[in-house]
């Protein structure tokens, strides 16, 4: 039987999906990087939040026994490795300061794990009030 999250531990998963996605949307906002070269980041931002919460739901469900394709499993592993994997060569080929390098990949790094914890605290609380996804 899973027991549920502590409130200090969902306050902090929270603490770290809200900073690090509005920080790295603000660096987005205030950069002097043209319009399609902040969309690229948002969309990378956007599409490897879903990829982790896709990724995270898909290991769990595995874990518990609940029927998971192998395809939609290997889709979010893929999908979660592309995300960061664009990141990294959008970054690397960008006209940026390293500071502004580092900002933008710690501030991703710190939302996907906020997307993580606040994914599994759901479930973990859903399951501790016995709300199992089977059920």
């Amino acid at each position: 039987m899973t027991q549920k999250p502590s409130n200090a531990f969902i306050a902090a998963s929270w603490i770290a999906l809200g900073v690090g996605m509005i920080g790295f949307i603000i660096g987005l906002w205030r950069s002097d990087m043209l319009l399609n070269e902040k969309g690229y980041y948002f969309a990378v931002l956007m599409f490897g939040l879903f990829a982790v919460i896709s990724l995270q739901k898909a290991v769990r469900d595995k874990l518990e026994s609940i029927p998971v394709t192998e395809l939609y499993y290997g889709i979010s592993w893929f999908a979660t490795l592309l995300t960061i994997a664009l990141l990294i060569i959008g970054l690397w080929n960008a006209d940026l300061l390293p500071s502004e390098k580092g900002f933008y990949a710690f501030a991703f790094l710190l939302a996907i794990f906020g997307a993580i914890t606040v994914q599994k605290n759901t479930r973990d609380g859903q399951i501790a009030r016995g709300k199992h996804p089977l059920n």
